[in-house]
């Protein structure tokens, strides 16, 4: 074996120069420092993405829910159109009960007039049973002439809904019919929202 006197000196080098490679070295995606603690993390405002009490979570966004609901409800009841639910601030959904609330239906005498049949029934019944079948002729009539009133009604609405709005406004997806037909069969004093006009005979152009 020879013996080279610069050797040693090549291994100081060596060495000394090892650190700084060391810290040059690419580490192959790994992260280069350590991961940081819970609260430094909160310090960071790292937040979880399930809070900690969800009871606590859902009584308030349940709170809200409920309180937008019953600004709703106050709205329709007043007559204010800008804070309804978005379903009745809808261009032709409001023509629609303009148009119902300004004509007399039959339907929406429907539950007073089966009331006073069934009392008078009770009495008459009591007295002469015979008259029984006709008391139940004149609510079934009633009954079939309610549902062609509906049916008139829907009918000269609907023209007018095709005529100012298009077709879109009478599609299946809308309800406009459904909707039509259950505000007609409500009493005018109870409908939501309320009629924008105290009187009938006022109808929307």
């Amino acid at each position: 074996m020879t013996w080279n006197p610069f050797k040693r000196s090549e291994d100081k080098e060596k060495s000394e120069e090892s650190p700084a490679a060391a810290e040059t070295k690419p580490n192959n995606g790994k992260k280069n420092r350590p991961t940081p603690k819970m609260k430094d993390a909160q310090a960071a405002k790292i937040r979880p993405l399930v809070p900690k009490d969800r009871k606590a979570s859902n009584k308030v966004a349940k709170a809200k829910l409920r309180e937008k609901q019953d600004s709703e409800y106050a709205a329709m009841k007043s007559g204010d159109l800008a804070h309804m639910p978005k379903s009745e601030r809808i261009d032709y959904r409001i023509y629609i009960r303009d148009y119902v609330d300004a004509r007399w239906n039959l339907a929406e005498f429907m539950m007073p007039f089966v009331i006073i049949m069934l009392v008078a029934s009770m009495f008459i019944t009591s007295t002469n049973p015979q008259i029984t079948w006709l008391l139940m002729l004149v609510m079934y009539a009633y009954f079939f002439a309610a549902i062609i009133d509906i049916a008139i009604m829907w009918h000269g609405l609907k023209k007018k809904l095709i005529a100012k709005y298009g077709e879109k406004s009478v599609a299946k997806g809308t309800r406009s019919a459904s909707y039509a037909w259950s505000r007609s069969m409500q009493m005018r004093r109870w409908r939501l929202p309320r009629p924008r006009n105290q009187k009938r005979g006022v109808w929307p152009e």
